[in-house]
């Protein structure tokens, strides 16, 4: 009758034991992937700020990239010609916006990002760097 019980017990804690080392495992796996897509994040900011500042069409420069986390991916651009009082907002959201959204939505380049759900945040300074708007793109908008 001891014996029974000693085997019930044994088998017991070795549930216990399993559900913890599963629950220790997933856990811990799943943290190691979150900093890993920080790292990467951070470390394609590093990357790509050494070759700003860069002109990036007529109007703008990417002067740098920064991240938030495992979330964001944040893009500072200046508009060297133009004040903050001369930017249309509703003509950024009306055409440009849309453009951008497409650009992300067929980038080969920005696979990495859409496949983890990567928001991509666009900051617009003037010429005098006073802000001027910020675009985000989130997965919602570009899956």
């Amino acid at each position: 009758m001891n014996k029974g019980k000693k085997t019930e017990k044994g088998k017991a804690i070795g549930i216990i034991v399993g559900i913890i080392a599963f629950a220790l495992t997933y856990f811990g796996t799943q943290q190691l992937f979150k900093t890993d897509l920080e790292f990467e994040l951070k470390n394609a900011a590093t990357e790509l700020n050494k070759q700003t500042p860069m002109q990036a069409d007529q109007f703008s420069r990417l002067d740098s990239a920064s991240t938030k986390g495992k979330t964001n991916f944040i893009y500072h651009y200046t508009l060297f010609d133009l004040e903050k009082s001369e930017v249309n907002l509703d003509t950024v959201n009306k055409y440009f916006k849309p453009n951008l959204i497409e650009n992300i939505k067929n980038s080969p380049e920005l696979k990495y990002y859409r496949d983890n759900n990567i928001t991509m945040d666009y900051m617009y300074y003037d010429k005098n760097g006073d802000f001027v708007t910020k675009i985000s793109v989130t997965p919602k908008l570009y899956k």
